[in-house]
């Protein structure tokens, strides 16, 4: 529930600039934020909303290579697009910055600097691994070998995607720059690391005592973290794009993107507040305890925003901690993850293109498919359907009837209410808590429930106003539509209050035609929004209809872009060499049927598998857990590799074979079983 604070500051992920934005990004974090936000300054709370980009870290240097740019011509290109296209779509901002501003190099080091002078920071040496062709320490993601468990060809430093295997980099065998195919070597490197195990026994009571109110899915991730024990995790690295570090002795140094990303929010309020002074200082907005200070982000933050960031905080020792994250998980695209290596999205610049005009219908549809509690889907005819069957037949048709017939009877003048039906009662009954109940809805970040909500009243209107067919009863009863007219428009009032945090486009045409200048939070629910004798505008369609040809322009696009990636991904993975018949004997491919199926704890792609084989029952592990439910497979046929030599897993687990799967072009995994029962056992020839 809401506390007593005096401001709220809020915050939503930083969007890195190597690309522009897509609905993924807008569904997770920037639509909810914005609708908090809205929401706030409906009800006159003193509130800033603070973004801005991510511009280091190690992404953006592979892409201006890639192109031979600079570094800063990348960051520059994609935080204009990226602030271009939050501002078309009605993103509301108090400020968005940069990471690479002044502001922020200054305060980020003395972030840093007053952790190192007062001995926060533990100073290590290790080896990393270092490309001496190129003369530059590698990060984990960018550092390929074999897999020592599975022996797949391309596993990741910090993971191997075939078989789950969560890795370190030295356990590759032969590593290589991913970027070059250079071989690697280990080389002494000293850095500073943030201690988090010393932080442990506070977080463990702060998360999970005092706030078992987050969301289920930000409270679960982070006690499993928690459970898994925190280990001290570097603050700097090897690199030549970044904030430099400022001490002696760190020359080629640079502060971690993760660490120096989450400052960006108090230097962009910095920046905010120096341009405006009757804002207050910045301080007042970060170290105030009667500031609340809410993070809006993706389900991949978590970490960082509920134990990394505030472990800064605390070690700081002058700033306040978060009060809530409102995380949200993933949304997918028609049935796919989005993907923006693959380019597999819809991009929120080329949808402001292609679609100009239609921001809140996307707003709408993204917010009522919200992954507020499990991953979703967006689908580009259900997005079809959402606008035409309700934005447009329900909440449009509702507001054109109102305002045309206003127009029509009384030249657009609001009528008398007369005496009161109980019909009418019963109507008015049915919206009058409706700002208690978006209050509760909206307070607690279910955003979803509360545009349904709203558009709850677009329906009560739409059938009160079909019910008693003003249009009819004109001829026989005109002072009985006058009270009809009355009604519909105070229903239409209360609608352009209470879209305005959700769909802010047309609310605002909505207030201009009902020339409704002055309104707040507070006047939701009066029937007495709209004076009689008030002289409304000319009215025009609130929404129009979505056309077949978009969409299928839509779904095409994307049906190319699956292709290109599918013959990028063969070209990618040509046939193999021939391999002699008496080799592919070795392989023992069988047919097991799988009896038990369980996820393997602190190893989240991992499934375990009990495999009856015809003989006796063997444990096979796999890295599959993101596309299968574990129940989902119990009493399935699959086929595996018999006579694969054992694998040892850390944990103690031992893998007695490999199950079989087909990878898709987008990294789906598909699990390989008959087509008719067999005897498990069954050889595969």
């Amino acid at each position: 529930m809401e506390k007593n604070f005096k401001r709220t500051t809020v915050t939503s992920a930083l969007p890195y600039a190597n690309g522009p934005v897509h609905i993924g990004h807008l569904a997770g974090v920037y639509v909810p934020a914005d609708i908090y936000v809205r929401y706030l300054r409906l009800k006159g709370r003193d509130v800033l909303f603070i973004g801005g980009s991510d511009e280091h870290g190690v992404p953006v240097t592979i892409r201006a290579r890639k192109e031979g740019i600079t570094v800063q011509q990348v960051v520059d290109r994609y935080h204009s697009l990226i602030k271009d296209s939050f501002e078309r779509f009605g993103i509301s901002f108090d400020v968005y910055s940069r990471t690479t501003s002044d502001t922020h190099h200054q305060l980020a080091s003395d972030f840093f600097k007053k952790l190192y002078d007062e001995g926060k920071l533990v100073e290590q040496v290790s080896e990393q691994f270092y490309d001496e062709q190129t003369g530059h320490f590698l990060t984990d993601r960018n550092i390929r070998g074999e897999c020592p468990r599975c022996h797949a060809p391309e596993a990741y430093g910090d993971q191997c995607e075939a078989c789950g295997a969560t890795l370190s980099p030295e356990e590759l065998i032969n590593p290589y720059n991913a970027e070059t195919g250079n071989p690697l070597v280990l080389k002494e490197t000293k850095h500073w690391y943030l201690p988090l195990d010393k932080d442990q026994e506070w977080l463990e009571k702060w998360i999970l005592e005092e706030h078992k109110e987050w969301r289920p899915n930000v409270y679960g991730q982070c006690k499993s973290w928690l459970d898994g024990g925190l280990r001290p995790r570097a603050v700097t690295r090897d690199l030549d794009w970044g904030i430099p570090v400022p001490v002696e002795g760190a020359e080629g140094k640079v502060l971690y993107v993760w660490f120096d990303a989450p400052i960006g929010y108090i230097s962009n309020t910095k920046e905010l507040c120096d341009a405006r002074p009757e804002l207050g200082t910045w301080e007042t907005w970060w170290k105030d305890e009667e500031t609340r200070l809410v993070h809006f982000i993706g389900k991949d933050n978590i970490v960082f925003h509920c134990i990394v960031f505030p472990a800064m905080l605390k070690a700081h020792g002058e700033y306040i901690l978060p009060d809530n994250v409102p995380s949200n998980e993933f949304l997918n695209l028609e049935g796919n993850k989005i993907s923006t290596s693959k380019n597999y999205a819809v991009w929120l610049n080329e949808y402001l293109d292609e679609l100009p005009g239609r921001q809140d219908e996307l707003r709408y549809v993204l917010t009522a498919n919200a992954p507020e509690t499990k991953d979703n889907d967006f689908m580009w005819a259900d997005f079809q359907a959402r606008c035409n069957n309700e934005l447009v037949a329900v909440y449009g048709n509702f507001v054109n009837r109102a305002l045309q017939l206003t127009q029509k009877y009384y030249d657009g003048v609001v009528p008398a209410c007369g005496e009161l039906t109980d019909y009418d009662r019963e109507t008015l009954a049915e919206f009058d808590g409706v700002k208690e109940r978006l209050e509760q809805l909206l307070e607690n970040f279910k955003f979803r429930e509360a545009q349904k909500e709203a558009m709850n009243l677009a329906r009560i209107g739409n059938k009160y106003i079909a019910d008693c067919e003003p249009w009819k009863v004109i001829k026989t009863d005109p002072e009985r539509v006058k009270t009809v007219i009355y009604i519909s428009l105070q229903l239409t009032a209360n609608l352009a209050i209470a879209f305005e945090p959700f769909l802010p486009f047309s609310s605002q045409r909505l207030r201009e035609m009902i020339c409704m200048e002055d309104f707040s939070w507070e006047n939701l629910g009066s029937t007495e929004l709209l004076p009689t004798g008030k002289q409304l505008a000319k009215p025009s369609l609130l929404f129009s209809k979505i056309e077949d040809d978009v969409i299928q322009a839509q779904t095409e696009k994307l049906a190319a872009t699956v292709k290109a990636n599918e013959e990028a991904a063969y070209r990618a993975n040509p046939i193999k060499e021939n391999v002699a018949f008496e080799d592919f004997q070795k392989l023992d491919i069988r047919v097991g049927t799988v009896l038990e199926c369980e996820r393997v704890p602190k190893m989240k792609k991992l499934l375990k598998f009990k495999i009856d084989d015809g003989l006796e029952c063997r444990t096979i592990v796999s890295g599959i857990s993101q596309w299968y439910e574990p129940e989902a497979l119990v009493g399935k046929q699959v086929l595996f590799i018999a006579n694969l030599a054992p694998r040892a897993f850390k944990n103690g687990l031992v893998s007695e074979g490999m199950i079989l799967s087909a990878e898709n072009f987008d990294g789906s995994i598909s699990v390989t079983t008959v087509e008719h029962p067999v005897k498990p056992g069954s050889q595969v020839c």
